[in-house]
């Protein structure tokens, strides 16, 4: 292995946010980027400084001295694009969702194993500053036993401007943001889920995915736990501003965030007891070189731009993203989202998604 990890980046819309980190981080190089679109392509290689620029994924995976390729395609391109890199013998960092199909997930799972390479689906909710203050309180036992938890990602995407692949998306296929961070912090895989739609989207969205539910709302079985987890996700002609959120009721304290933008997250400790509490942010947990990306507007003197990361990269979580994968890459392990654990997470959604379109039947969830 080279001194350091060498990743080429692939999509670069939300993908370039990622740019200046992985310049940045002292393990990895960032050794080329890729985009369909040639005038994006040399916009962004321009911008960054980057030499080596690929239109063609095909001609990307061929290349010998490449280790790594990081994912930030449309969502129906991701099963196929992270099996192509891991057959080729490439690390692989994906964004959310791991894929559209059980079926998908379960190739991938199969295909990290046989590869022997890592692979890592780049949830952000699992690395939020909010989710990692949540953490430190279940692994302290602070929060006591935990009872319950429940998570919600609401998002009115009806305004157009979004990709055309967007519109009418059932509501559970991108669901591992509210999904994500119960599991994570039950420590358990999800087993089965109980789901229901609720409302109704517009007809031409309908006809697209044939999805009619503006809300879905599941229940979902923790698999050797006495845990049950609640998720709500809604996308469309459903007003509210946008939300994140994730709570978790313990016996001796209970976690909740975030109910409205520019409000922190609250503990409530007794019967009558709450506190607004402060969330810290954890760029101490990261190497110097990156730990300033876990806020918004970072400047770069090496390469003189500017990168005004997304809330700081999704609750600062983008370095901690990086940092994970390219250290499980440098230690030879799996990542902490790795295929089976994404799996998991992702087709929790598509079998909520799958039980509400059967009325509420239980649907079990494999377990690869």
């Amino acid at each position: 292995m080279a001194d350091k990890i060498r990743v080429a980046v692939v999509g670069l819309g939300f993908g370039a946010e990622f740019l200046p980190i992985y310049q940045r981080h002292p393990d990895a190089e960032l050794w080329g980027i890729c985009q369909r679109s040639e005038d994006q392509l040399n916009e962004i290689g321009d911008q960054f400084g980057v030499a080596r620029r690929f239109s063609s994924y095909e001609e990307l995976l061929r290349q010998p001295d490449l280790d790594a390729v990081h994912i930030n395609t449309p969502i129906a391109a991701h099963a196929p694009m992270s099996l192509a890199a891991l057959n080729a013998g490439k690390h692989v960092a994906c964004t959310v969702p791991m894929a559209t199909t059980v079926e998908e997930c379960l190739q991938l799972v199969e295909a990290e194993r046989r590869s022997g390479k890592v692979y890592m689906m780049m949830e952000t909710a699992v690395y939020t500053r909010e989710f990692l203050y949540a953490q430190e309180l279940v692994r302290s036992g602070t929060l006591g036993k935990i009872q319950f938890l429940r998570g919600s990602h609401q998002q009115n995407m009806s305004l157009p401007g979004w990709p055309d692949y967007w519109y009418g998306m059932p509501p559970m296929h991108y669901a591992t943001h509210a999904v994500g961070p119960l599991l994570s912090l039950a420590g358990a895989r999800a087993e089965s889920v109980v789901c229901f739609g609720s409302g109704r989207i517009r007809e031409e969205y309908v006809q697209r995915y044939g999805s009619p539910f503006a809300v879905e709302s599941a229940l979902v079985k923790l698999g050797n736990s006495d845990l049950a987890c609640e998720v709500t996700r809604s996308l469309f002609d459903t007003i509210r501003q946008y939300r994140e959120s994730f709570d978790v009721y313990g016996t001796e304290r209970s976690f909740e965030w975030e109910q409205t933008i520019g409000e922190g997250a609250v503990v409530y400790s007794g019967f009558e007891d709450a506190e607004r509490v402060e969330v810290p942010d954890y760029g101490h947990l990261l190497p110097k070189e990156i730990a300033g990306f876990t806020r918004a507007g970072v400047y770069d003197d090496e390469h003189e731009h500017t990168s005004f990361i997304q809330g700081g990269g999704h609750g600062g979580s983008h370095p901690h993203l990086l940092h994970e994968f390219v250290t499980a890459i440098r230690e030879g392990r799996q990542a902490s989202v790795d295929a089976a654990t994404a799996a998991n997470w992702t087709m929790t959604g598509v079998c909520a998604h799958e039980s509400a379109m059967r009325g509420g039947e239980r649907v079990a969830i494999p377990q690869p």
